[in-house]
């Protein structure tokens, strides 16, 4: 019997993070409204494609992998809800907010710590992600609109670094070699 050999998800979630954090943080960073386009992304590619992703990576055993995307997955889920409620009439404070931001900043920061045994690139995926959550938890506690926007070009940093992740593994498997570093 033949063993089903599976396919590696870490393109798929990187790709779902960083898109979805290039988005997000063109609207922190000032460029674009927060509108249906960045809800939509956090629901489809941030939330259900990262959380598709860390359950084939704990099906894998990748612990570090799956953990991630399935955390990361539900990070983008709960945004959506904490954005969509105040129409029901429930809304997240400045402060609230400033403390949802920094226990994900601290749990970026641990799990940078275990990005030390993975690619530079990783490592500076999780670094800036780290610097973005304490940055926007900044800017809420503070409410400095200079620090939420600094943080925003930050976010677009960790975005494109993702998105650089995602397609260097997906062209490196393709091409059976190391095309773009990682």
């Amino acid at each position: 019997m033949k063993e089903l050999k599976l396919a590696n998800p870490g393109p798929l979630g990187l790709l779902g993070f960083g898109l979805t954090t290039i988005l997000l943080n063109l609207h922190n960073a000032g460029f674009i409204p927060l509108t249906m386009v960045i809800i939509g992304m956090g629901v489809a590619l941030g939330g259900l494609a990262q959380i598709i992703a860390g359950i084939f990576e704990l099906k894998q055993g990748n612990t570090f992998g799956g953990t991630a995307f399935t955390a990361y997955g539900f990070f983008w889920l709960s945004l959506v809800i904490i954005w969509y409620f105040p129409k029901a009439g429930l809304e997240a404070d400045k402060l609230s907010m400033g403390f949802y931001l920094l226990i994900w900043g601290l749990f970026t920061a641990f799990m940078f710590i275990g990005t030390l045994k993975h690619s530079r690139t990783t490592q500076i995926i999780f670094g800036s992600l780290a610097l973005l959550f304490f940055l926007l938890a900044l800017g809420d506690f503070t409410h400095v609109e200079l620090v939420t926007t600094i943080a925003g070009y930050v976010g677009i940093f960790c975005g494109l670094s993702a998105f650089y992740g995602a397609v260097a593994q997906v062209v490196n498997i393709e091409f059976g070699r190391n095309v773009f570093p990682l």
